[in-house]
């Protein structure tokens, strides 16, 4: 078979590896990738967001598999696009993708069908919001509703922090269009949890679960980011939690969507947060997460192009999803000052040293070649992966792996996956 992977990011990077694993890939191509992408793949000049030249190349192609990875493209309708040409693309189509594309379509959801989460209003005027937060419980949540590069959500402690933020979703727009609407959510205290899923329409079938580490510096102190690393399995994730959320959440999201004419093929990523009174959701995302995807892909045992193709034509319920016993960690390499200001062009050394060692991957994420030298080209550079038969056998690796890759200003959080978090 011939595939293509949309996208250019660390997330991309592991998907691409996996497939290049499975026995039925001929030929990858990656639109537009990055330098770690085209050691596996032949990468292809197209933005992910440019539907036509994307879809032009693969019926000049002849490819076989699209699949789509990041959440813009989703939302705005990639899927469609492609299937009006008749071309295979794993991935939801526009009127599912919603369920990440919009928080106050996600939350109208889960309330209507009796969902877990937490309690909400909804906005879309900011001086109503702002009144609304005069007589509000604190801490306080408040969501843009729309895409943010994961980073439209502000977690504030006071009235001041509140009004604050409202005025930096609505009025000064720091997120474009994303905060016409906003969502001022109940804060909820507990652990977070991530689970990825693979859906036919009908059927769910969970992959491992994980844990984000989300804000920028060390003990969850600094600005959110779009994750500075991530642990599976998460060690809160416990058996208890599994079947409550088998019996309330999962399946219930898939019936509830099939339920409102949006049948929803592909991948539902659940984000939790595990209170004392049980799991509520947090957010969906309608793609493989990041880092989540750097590892989970590593733990799991299936060809991966057996599942995409399983969700496509609805018979998931033919396939049983196997995972290694072993956990993984991922550290993120991150250019100094993400998420804010930060300088790209730094040249990068040692990604030669992960060649044959096991159990180790260097995931590349904002990368690129310049004159001959492969530098940094984003906020999150690169993602060291490692497994071990514990987390903190695993942890010990990836930590001692981070110090194989050099370049100037390179960044990391100290604490992924310490026992004490």
């Amino acid at each position: 078979m011939k595939i293509l992977v949309v996208g250019s990011g660390g997330r991309e990077h592991a998907i691409v590896w996996k497939i290049a694993q499975s026995k039925k890939a001929e030929k990858i191509y990656c639109a537009p990738g990055n330098a770690g992408i085209s050691e596996l793949a032949e990468c292809v000049d197209i933005k992910a967001m440019d539907f036509k030249a994307l879809a032009d190349f693969a019926e000049e192609k002849k490819i076989d598999l699209t699949v789509v990875g990041p959440d813009d493209p989703l939302v705005a309708g990639i899927v469609d696009v492609f299937e009006a040409r008749g071309l295979r693309v794993f991935g939801p189509r526009k009127n599912a993708a919603i369920l990440e594309g919009s928080k106050v379509f996600s939350k109208g959801l889960m309330k209507k069908y009796g969902i877990p989460t937490a309690a909400y209003e909804v906005f879309d005027d900011p001086e109503a919001a702002i009144k609304y937060l005069e007589n509000a419980d604190y801490p306080i949540v408040l969501k843009a509703d729309g895409l943010a590069l994961g980073k439209g959500v502000l977690i504030c402690k006071d009235r001041k922090e509140a009004v604050d933020g409202v005025k930096e979703l609505m009025t000064d727009k720091a997120f474009g269009s994303a905060g016409d609407k906003i969502v001022v959510e109940e804060f909820l205290t507990g652990k977070e949890a991530s689970v990825l899923s693979f859906v036919d329409g009908k059927t769910i079938k969970l992959m491992a679960s994980a844990m984000d580490y989300k804000r920028a510096k060390d003990n969850d102190e600094g600005l959110n980011t779009g994750g500075m690393g991530n642990v599976s399995p998460n060690p809160f994730y416990t058996k208890e939690v599994d079947e409550f959320c088998k019996k309330h959440i999962y399946q219930a999201t898939v019936d509830a969507m099939a339920a409102e004419g949006r049948e929803f093929k592909g991948v539902i990523f659940f984000g939790f947060i595990l209170t004392e009174k049980g799991p509520k959701v947090l957010e969906f995302n309608a793609r493989f997460g990041d880092p989540e995807t750097q590892v989970v892909l590593p733990r799991m045992e299936n060809d991966i192009v057996d599942v995409f193709e399983a969700c496509i034509d609805g018979k998931l319920d033919e396939i049983e999803l196997k995972f290694k016993e072993d956990a993984a960690v991922c550290v993120i390499l991150a250019s100094g000052g993400y998420p804010e200001k930060y300088e790209k062009g730094k040249e990068i050394k040692g990604t030669e040293n992960f060649k044959g060692k096991e159990g180790c991957y260097c995931f590349h994420a904002g990368t690129k070649f310049a004159d001959g030298k492969l530098v940094t080209n984003g906020g999150r550079v690169m993602g060291i992966t490692a497994l071990g038969k514990t987390t903190e056998e695993a942890r010990e690796k990836a930590y001692k792996a981070t110090e194989l890759i050099t370049f100037s200003n390179k960044y990391m959080r100290h604490d992924i996956a310490a026992a004490n978090r």
